[in-house]
């Protein structure tokens, strides 16, 4: 019993931590920082996003048109998120896209200055969510675009597990160093069951959406391997935000 407690508190307070790291949604005080420990419980923390931007959804539609509660929606997930892994994706892009070398990209997403490939890059991806989440309101019934809010954040958060077990760090020191202190192993990946189990509830877009975030992690780790060998804090970041907008789109598709 005593054991039982003990882990209790533990996966509480690493999961606490998560909540601290990618959100700015309160944790409690004198929360202890955990690197290893809080990774599995990123697709936790991206349905406690999906629950607040589920009800933010839901009571904006009383007001508002759906394009511009799909607007509020993505105002909100910035909010929310602290905008960390916007700017991890602006940061990304600037590096990647600068054609240099490497070395030089790795520098390059360290300027705390934003590029026009950052600021491009940005747009895109927050472009992109408002139309999904557009799309997902005018083909979906309420319930299901209510799950599909849900699940989605959740999914996107559980797409940077396999870029932090299957990459190496790509600096010697960083914002996302002590995430890579050992190999993440594969029970870790025990909560992204709860989105995956939780999209069998809509059917054929379940489906498509389960198809849809494979891929997009496979090709989105693809391309990290082909241009840096290596991953960061940023391309995590980076990483989180094209697999969001992306399932937004796919999950808006209009499916007879």
């Amino acid at each position: 019993m005593l054991k039982i407690k003990e882990s209790f508190v533990s996966n509480f307070a690493c999961l606490r931590s998560a909540i601290m790291f990618i959100t700015i949604l309160p944790a409690g005080s004198n929360v202890p920082f955990s690197p290893t420990g809080m990774i599995r419980f990123f697709p936790v923390v991206g349905l406690i996003l999906g629950a607040v931007l589920a009800c933010t959804n839901s009571a904006a539609s009383y007001f508002w048109s759906d394009a511009v509660v799909a607007l509020i929606d993505v105002v909100v997930m910035v909010v929310l998120t602290g905008a960390f892994h916007l700017d991890g994706l602006g940061d990304t892009a600037d590096g990647i896209f600068s054609h240099r070398s490497k070395e030089r990209a790795l520098e390059i997403m360290k300027d705390s200055r934003t590029g026009m490939m950052g600021l491009v890059a940005i747009f895109l991806s927050l472009a992109l969510k408002i139309a999904g989440i557009y799309s997902v309101k005018t083909t979906s019934a309420d319930f299901d675009a209510a799950i599909i809010l849900f699940i989605i954040p959740a999914y996107a958060r559980a797409g940077m597990l396999f870029g932090i077990r299957y990459f190496k760090y790509g600096r010697a020191k960083g914002t996302g160093y002590d995430l890579f202190e050992k190999r993440l192993p594969v029970e870790d990946f025990i909560f992204l069951a709860l989105p995956l189990i939780i999209s069998l509830f809509l059917g054929v877009k379940g489906l498509i959406i389960n198809i849809v975030f494979i891929v997009t992690v496979f090709l989105i780790l693809l391309f990290y391997k082909k241009k840096m060998g290596c991953i960061t804090g940023d391309m995590l970041g980076a990483m989180c935000e094209v697999t969001e907008s992306i399932l937004f789109l796919a999950a808006g598709m209009a499916i007879i």
